[in-house]
C-alpha cells in the first residue's frame, strides 16, 4: 500500500510544493512538483492568498494522507523568518480544514534523511532527491527539490521502511541504508 505525502517548503517569494507516493519498501515515486511564486511588491494579504489558493488546489487534487512542512527556524533575517512562518500558517490551516495531519521537519532532519549528512548543501539534497525518485532531470528550483525531500523524509521517519525490501525485490538506496543504520544506532542508545 502506498503512502502519499505532500511536502511544502514554505516561503512568500517561492513556496515549493511536492507530492510523493512511498511504497512499504521505501520506493518513492514523484506524483507532482512545483513552486508557487509571489512578487515581493505585492501586499502580504495578496501573497498569502496566492499561496493559500495553490495549496487548496494541490490538497484537493492530490489528496495526500499527510502534509510535511519545513519547520521555521531562527535566522538572522527576521523578515524572512516572519514571511516563512506566515506562509507555513496558511499551509497548515489548509490541511487542518481537510483533517489532514501535519508534520514539521527541520532542514537538518531533511538533509540527514535524504543524504545521510545533516549539513549537506542544496546541491547534495537535489542530487539525492533526483536519484531516490529516479528522475531524468533534477527538480528546479531548489524550493521544489526541498519540498520533495520533505515528503520523502516524512515517509521514511514515519516508518515506511526497509521491512521486506529485499524480500519484495525492492532496492535500497545508499541514503536509505544510511538512514536505517542511523535509526538502529539511535535505538541502541
Amino acid at each position: 500500500m502506498t503512502y502519499r505525502v505532500m511536502g511544502v517548503d514554505p516561503g512568500l517569494t517561492r513556496c515549493g510544493l511536492a507530492v510523493v507516493d512511498i511504497e512499504p519498501n521505501r520506493r518513492s515515486t514523484l506524483v507532482a512538483v512545483g513552486v508557487v511564486g509571489t512578487e515581493a511588491g505585492r501586499s502580504l494579504d495578496e501573497r498569502l492568498l496566492v499561496i493559500s489558493e495553490a495549496v487548496d488546489l494541490w490538497l484537493d487534487l492530490h489528496q495526500p494522507q499527510v502534509l510535511a512542512v519545513e519547520r521555521v527556524f531562527s535566522q538572522l533575517n527576521v523578515s524572512t523568518v516572519m514571511g516563512t512562518a506566515q506562509a507555513s500558517g496558511v499551509v497548515i490551516v489548509a490541511a487542518a480544514r481537510r483533517g489532514i495531519p501535519v508534520a514539521l521537519h527541520t532542514p537538518t532532519e531533511v538533509k540527514a534523511a535524504v543524504t545521510g549528512n545533516g549539513q549537506a548543501d542544496k546541491v547534495a539534497v537535489t542530487k539525492m532527491v533526483t536519484k531516490i525518485l529516479r528522475l531524468e532531470t533534477a527538480p528546479r528550483p531548489a524550493d521544489a527539490a526541498d519540498a520533495l525531500a520533505l515528503a520523502i523524509t516524512h515517509a521514511w521517519r514515519r516508518g515506511v521502511g526497509l521491512q521486506g525490501a529485499a524480500a519484495s525485490g525492492g532496492t535500497v538506496t545508499p541514503a536509505q541504508r544510511i538512514w536505517a543504520e542511523a535509526e538502529a544506532r539511535a535505538r541502541r542508545r
